[in-house]
């Protein structure tokens, strides 16, 4: 029996009667004085391919099957996280939220997540964007969330990135079909609904104390990281710059990548930093809770999952 490949070995999230889910859809932990909560937003189906498309299509098996991971298609972490520096709490990035058209029904769990773990959407007093990619910003765009949210919201995002979505190039991207045109659609959407509450930034932006956010480019032009530091103590949330195979790989271009050689260049160079740091790394499509510390290995990386803290 093959079980890298045996869908016998899938395990899938239980809901008891009561609502309750089973298996944990938070991580919790401080950053100095600075607490931090990973939530899923849960996952996304899609091609293998997507990971690696400029690959050797045998080495990219070679990958996937080291992993015990299927070679057609795969599951994609959707992570979120919550940020709560001095009086202030952050969300940065907001999940997919509700598009059935693309037909994902196991993404777009935020809003409920939130309210799970005993966060109040009025409670919220900023949004980072990493990038305008609708499982970063359509959890906001869910029906009735607007209205719930405290009027006096403020989204930091990067001036390079809502320019980009006016007239956006996905010449180099890889993706299947539908998803160029609703990532436009719900770029468009999100930058109506938002325009009075949109705090741009050109290259870095201090958001709280010890909470920046800077501009790295690459993903999407206006593609941002959240560095967070108090103490000694450091966390960098990555967005879409490191996905699994990036560490091993960093030179494989992922299908969302609108600029993919900038995207290995700001990928190499993000991860060099947070390896000579010691600091932790959190990435959206990182197996959840997606939380732990980089290695340098030669010309590539090292990925070290941190110990669950119970």
């Amino acid at each position: 029996m093959d079980l890298k490949n045996n869908s016998a070995t899938k395990i899938s999230p239980v809901i008891t009667t009561d609502g309750e889910e089973l298996v944990p859809s938070r991580y919790a932990l401080k950053i100095g004085e600075i607490e931090v909560l990973v939530i899923s937003d849960g996952v996304l189906p899609l091609p293998t391919q997507m990971l690696a498309h400029n690959a050797d299509p045998t080495d990219r098996a070679e990958w996937l099957d080291n992993m015990f991971l299927p070679s057609e298609a795969f599951d994609w972490a959707l992570n979120v996280v919550v940020v709560r520096s001095g009086d202030q709490t952050i969300l940065i990035d907001a999940g997919l939220g509700l598009d059935p058209d693309l037909q994902l029904p196991r993404a777009g769990q935020l809003i409920k997540r939130l309210e799970a773990a005993g966060i109040d959407l009025p409670s919220v007093t900023d949004v980072i964007l990493t990038h305008m990619h609708m499982d970063h910003v359509g959890g906001l765009l869910v029906d009735g969330v607007k209205d719930r949210l405290h009027p006096n919201l403020r989204i930091h995002v990067a001036a390079a990135e809502v320019k980009f979505w006016e007239s956006p190039d996905f010449s180099h991207v890889f993706m299947p079909p539908g998803f160029p045109e609703a990532l436009q659609a719900t770029a468009k959407k999100f930058s109506e609904v938002y325009q009075s509450q949109l705090q741009l930034f050109d290259e870095k932006y201090e958001v709280a104390p010890g909470v920046t956010v800077s501009r790295t480019g690459g993903h999407t032009p206006g593609h941002s990281v959240v560095h967070l530091k108090s103490g000694d103590d450091r966390l960098t949330f990555a967005g879409d710059l490191v996905f699994a195979v990036g560490f091993e790989h960093p030179e494989w271009y992922n299908g969302f990548e609108h600029d993919p050689k900038e995207a290995v260049r700001v990928r190499i160079e993000l991860l060099k930093e947070v390896a000579a740091t010691g600091g932790l790394l959190v990435a959206t499509h990182l197996p959840f809770p997606s939380v732990g510390h980089v290695a340098a290995e030669g010309e590539a990386f090292r990925w070290v999952p941190m110990f669950w803290d119970y």
